[in-house]
């Protein structure tokens, strides 16, 4: 099946005042998410999933903390081990910060309800970005606020650029790229939704900052923008799905930030049942993966966006997979998800192995030394993290979690190779070495 590609090269007019400095050098800026830790909501900018510290093959639950409300996101993890994470409370905290050793309560405070689809986003000082209803704001690690800047709709979980900036995309379509110092405008927004004419938004409302996000974790077309961006930090190319007003459904699209502006470079509507997942990137920035909304993970080229092959896992996976830096391809899990592991071969996926003994409920996380984690059902209704080989797909270890019921919304790694997993009905566990 040929994609239907869609070009959009002018790039927008450049406002010099703004504009501190271009992206797409071959020197990003160094360290912007620090090492260690688990800094962004897959880990990284290419949404990899992975660790580099070598996991320990043999855990146990540290703690656990009832957070009170439902968890829609993963955890981050600063570099000193600062946990953040994000609940859908109607009333207290709805933004959390917690101690790795302890599980002690370092601060917390209330944001919009909108707080709750985005995973904070953590730079090596250990500030914090995070999206809510109508704006992007960045606390420092004690939880003072240092700046809070107005968008047009809620930002889905942020990414660092290559010249240290945040970009993010809202879920009404609006890409930003902000100064993580003072949160100040670097480029002119784009827009992948065109605003209305002059003859139009005299009868078009303005739209509340909140509208649709309901919508967002079924997928719809309420929610232009579901998804976290992954961004190539040498090229400045990032990728993200986007729903566009009467189209069918959604489109993976190739965006680039470079040379003082943000210009639109591909799109494709090719994938049945529309892009379904947050795009994940191979190591080397070649290739773009996304899930589609038919059971099947898409490898396409991320510079032309042609496909180069898809392959039927069997079953909706929840979210993007981990793919590693040799190119190990692990999906996620569903609700009638098994574990597997792939690997592109160029014009196919290889199934390396494959675990159908196991429901995989989990999002896999893998780190250093052939090991990776997920979480599994264990008996009739609860859950256990699962360690295990990747070079094999075998079991290493497999530990209970402690009144866990439904499944996980995904797995960190700490500094130390601690694993956190959040549950969706809001509860944090973390094991330990």
């Amino acid at each position: 099946m040929r994609p239907v590609l869609r070009s959009a090269t002018v790039a927008l007019a450049t406002a010099s005042a703004l504009v501190t400095a271009g992206c797409g050098s071959d020197s990003p800026v160094p360290g912007i998410y620090a090492d260690g830790g688990w800094p962004a909501i897959h880990s990284d900018a290419h949404n990899s999933g992975t660790a580099a510290v070598t996991g320990s093959r043999s855990i146990s639950t540290a703690w656990s903390r009832p957070l009170g409300a439902p968890v829609a996101t993963a955890a981050s993890v600063g570099a000193t081990g600062q946990i953040f994470v994000t609940t859908r409370s109607d009333q207290g905290c709805n933004l959390w910060s917690f101690q790795m050793d302890s599980g002690r309560k370092r601060w917390c405070t209330r944001l919009g309800p909108g707080v709750a689809m985005s995973t904070p986003l953590v730079d090596r000082a250990t500030n914090v970005y995070i999206g809510e209803d109508g704006a992007m704001s960045s606390f420092n690690e004690h939880g003072q606020l240092r700046w809070r800047t107005v968008v047009s709709g809620t930002p889905v979980s942020a990414q660092f650029t290559g010249d240290g900036n945040v970009l993010f995309v809202t879920h009404f379509g609006v890409v930003s790229v902000l100064d993580p110092q003072t949160g100040k405008v670097v480029v002119p927004s784009y827009q992948l939704i065109p605003a209305p004419t002059v003859d139009q938004a005299q009868d078009v409302p303005l739209p509340a900052a909140a509208q649709g996000l309901d919508q967002c974790f079924l997928g719809s077309p309420d929610c232009p923008v579901a998804h976290a961006p992954a961004i190539d930090l040498k090229s400045g190319r990032f990728y993200l799905t986007v729903w566009r007003h009467g189209d069918a459904r959604a489109e993976l699209v190739a965006m680039r930030y470079a040379e003082g502006a943000l210009t639109e470079e591909w799109s494709t509507d090719a994938l049945p049942g529309g892009a379904a997942s947050s795009p994940t990137l191979s190591a080397d920035g070649s290739t773009v993966y996304v899930n589609d909304g038919q059971n099947s993970l898409w490898a396409l080229d991320a510079v032309t966006g042609q496909p180069r092959w898809h392959h039927d896992i069997g079953y909706a996976a929840a979210t993007g997979p981990s793919i590693s830096g040799d190119g190990l391809i692990i999906p996620a899990g569903g609700g009638e998800g098994h574990l597997l592991a792939l690997r592109d071969n160029g014009d196919q996926a290889e199934v390396v192995w494959e675990r159908t003994d196991l429901l995989n409920l989990g999002v896999p996380a893998q780190t250093a030394g052939n090991t990776a984690y997920t979480v599994l059902r264990d008996g009739s209704d609860g859950l256990a993290v699962l360690t295990f080989d990747t070079a094999t797909g075998e079991t290493v270890d497999e530990d209970g979690l402690p009144g866990a019921r439904g499944f996980t919304v995904g797995t960190s790694i700490g500094p130390n190779g601690e694993v956190l997993t959040p549950t969706l009905i809001g509860e944090l566990f973390v094991l330990k070495p």
